[in-house]
């Protein structure tokens, strides 16, 4: 029997496989993975359920939720703004417990980054802003939105800038590109090699030759991510990446399909965004810095309408 090394005690090899032995069980070093991402939704989607409850129940009178909520648009963003808060405070202490590391670790803040690449980041949010405005405004547009119902008034724009400029970019962000795409892309990664080893397998019965034995897929680095020279090894293969933006990016579109009026080029353009929101995070390996590009983004749609209406003080200029 070989020596072993001090790397591979508590390890058993079988065939490609590599396996931790149960006394000696590696914690997985990619964060967050589907389960995390489904049970942050899950989180949010009860708050907002209860947060809703809380502010427009006593306003129905019989009539339905959204109805009550595009009469009173500064209450519709109170109960979203509450939502958005607790559901990142709950986080903030939940997640830690289940992944060992800090909340901002898991999901690859590096505020750092942000602020060293401020001056790049923050001119490109607002360039790639005022150039979707200018190729919406050649998009046929329906003659109202339901986002119309947040421009009548000067403190309902007032309040609606201030959310989504910082709020909304940062819990999107996090919702988005800090759990939903790395979710994807560990998903994926763990699919790609089952559906080919599948597919060859089953071409090889075809053909009467002998199946591979085994399927190789990645394997989880020693030290798990947990050692601060490791990092959390989130984006691992390029088809994973292309694939979960993608699917990421569409599901980001379609989240502000109604505030578009379901204008489907619209749709399009906005998960164009989406897409360079995502090269920006996977580039940097900072969510920060995809957090201020969407900040920024929104801040020159407001700027302009701020500019065009005077201050917010002619809402009647709003273009329709």
């Amino acid at each position: 029997m070989s020596e072993e090394s001090p790397e591979s005690l508590g390890e058993i090899k079988v065939g490609e496989w590599e396996l931790a032995s149960p006394e000696h069980e590696l914690p997985s070093a990619r964060v967050p993975h589907f389960g995390y991402a489904l049970l942050f939704l899950l989180i949010a989607g009860l708050l907002l359920l209860l947060s809703q409850a809380v502010v427009l129940l006593p306003l129905m009178h019989g009539g339905s939720p959204v109805a009550v909520s595009l009469k009173h648009p500064k209450l519709l963003l109170a109960s979203e703004g509450a939502t958005y808060v607790v559901t990142l405070a709950v986080c903030w202490f939940v997640f830690p417990l289940l992944w060992h590391r800090s909340f901002l670790a898991g999901i690859e803040w590096n505020g750092r980054k942000a602020l060293t690449l401020a001056a790049k980041l923050i001119p490109l949010g607002i360039l790639s802003g005022w150039t979707v405005q200018g190729i919406s405004s050649l998009i046929s547009m329906p003659k109202t939105v339901p986002m119309d119902d947040f421009f009548k008034s000067t403190s309902d724009v007032w309040l609606v800038t201030f959310f989504g400029t910082l709020l909304a970019p940062l819990f999107e962000e996090v919702c988005f590109r800090g759990f939903l795409l790395p979710a994807f892309a560990i998903a994926f990664d763990w699919l790609g090699p089952m559906v080919r080893y599948v597919f060859q397998f089953s071409v090889c019965r075809l053909r009467g030759e002998e199946p591979p034995q085994h399927f190789v897929t990645f394997r989880e680095e020693r030290s798990a991510g947990l050692a601060p020279e490791t990092g959390n090894i989130t984006f691992r293969s390029l088809p994973a990446v292309l694939i979960s933006s993608l699917v990421t990016s569409a599901c980001f579109a379609l989240l502000h399909a109604q505030q578009l009026g379901y204008t489907w080029a619209a749709v399009l353009l906005l998960g164009a965004v989406s897409i360079l929101l995502t090269a920006v995070r996977v580039k940097t390996r900072s969510l920060a810095c995809s957090v201020l590009v969407h900040g920024s983004y929104n801040f020159s749609v407001f700027l302009v309408l701020f500019i065009a209406t005077g201050g917010y003080r002619h809402l009647d200029k709003v273009a329709r």
